[in-house]
């Protein structure tokens, strides 16, 4: 039976779009894709997930591939958190709903550590319970240990838990482990259909 209910973040809880991000910097196509090269596509930005490179020095790493011109470009997207997030539509609203109904609401992603700062402004973090930050223990979605590590320190067994992410392979790699997945592809209906059929007791999404 599913007692706990487990949500990545970017792409579930808030909306995750370096292309949107990007476009609000109001940059000529040819930075703008420069831009989404060099700093969301590149191996540095994996690495603030895992916690082996802080930020500033990523962004003097991507300041030695980028033309002066784009230098504070680059430090608004290293630091894309300090500027206005886009919530999930229905999302707050599911887990309100799965609160009020009992369930544990956990948190898995794959993020740096300024998640802690930041977590607030999401609408509905405050019915989350605990969770796991990739850079706090430097693993990253999907490997095995990260799922590993939520069930050892929140006490959670693998059975009673649905772990809900927008990137299939994490969501494989949490059936691994033991638990229920779903990914999650920016349809709040048919996720809560998705949640009924796996015996979550969430009403039926409106049309």
């Amino acid at each position: 039976m599913i007692r706990n209910l487990i949500f990545d973040m970017g792409g579930v809880l808030i909306a995750w779009d370096p292309p949107r991000m990007v476009e609000r910097l109001a940059l000529p196509e040819e930075d703008g894709r420069l831009l989404r090269r060099e700093v969301f596509g590149s191996v540095e930005w994996v690495r603030l997930d895992r916690g082996s490179l802080s930020e500033q020095e990523a962004l003097e790493r991507f300041r030695r591939r980028l033309p002066e011109r784009l230098y504070a470009a680059a430090e608004r997207c290293v630091f894309w958190w300090r500027e206005p997030l886009w919530p999930v539509p229905g999302m707050a609203e599911l887990i309100r709903e799965l609160d009020g109904l009992g369930y544990g609401i956990y948190l898995l992603s794959n993020a740096t550590s300024a998640l802690h700062e930041y977590f607030p402004r999401i609408p509905g973090s405050e019915y989350f319970q605990g969770g796991i930050v990739s850079a706090d223990w430097k693993l990253l979605k999907p490997q095995r240990e990260i799922y590993e590590k939520l069930f050892a320190e929140w006490g959670l067994r693998a059975e009673d838990c649905l772990f809900i992410d927008d990137n299939p392979s994490n969501v494989e790699a949490a059936c691994l482990c033991g638990m229920d997945g779903l990914a999650f592809y920016q349809d709040m209906e048919k996720l809560r259909s998705d949640l009924r059929s796996k015996g979550v007791r969430v009403r039926e999404g409106e049309a």
